[in-house]
């Protein structure tokens, strides 16, 4: 059995302070069983103190330019969303897509800090967010 490949986007902040988005694959896995279930693939991250935030944007939300709070990853549950990196790359993001967002400390001489973000289509977005309480790190793909 091949070893499974997760893509995610990295919302991340260059040396410049510039955010941009990289395409990423969780590939860390290991074939194991938790406790007498049967093996399955786990891709154990390094443990953290954390905050999840379960977040509702309504219809027609647009979020100006703006930093995520924390290193987080995000995960929709329903609905659609986009999210701007400063550098004018969009993504679309729906259930089933992942994104880590890890843009603080991020200004550009226009004033524009981190993102901009909206939602999509007659339908509220659903998200879940796993802030993550430490720094980031400023290296696109460094969570494998």
């Amino acid at each position: 059995m091949e070893k499974p490949k997760i893509p995610y986007w990295h919302l991340w902040t260059d040396a410049d302070g510039i955010s941009h988005f990289a395409e990423v694959t969780l590939e860390n896995f290991e074939l194991k069983g938790v406790g007498p279930a049967d093996p399955q693939w786990n891709d154990k991250q390094p443990r953290l103190e954390s905050t999840v935030v379960f977040t509702v944007q309504p219809v027609g939300w647009v979020g100006e330019w703006h930093e995520n709070p924390a290193p987080q990853w995000i995960i929709p549950i329903s609905g659609r969303w986009w999210v701007e990196a400063m550098d004018g790359t969009r993504r679309e993001f729906g259930p089933g897509d992942l994104q880590l967002g890890e843009d603080q400390n991020c200004l550009d001489a226009a004033g524009r800090k981190g993102h901009r973000s909206g939602t999509i289509g007659d339908e509220p977005a659903v998200l879940m967010t796993v802030q993550l309480h430490t720094p980031p790190v400023r290296k696109p793909g460094h969570v494998k």
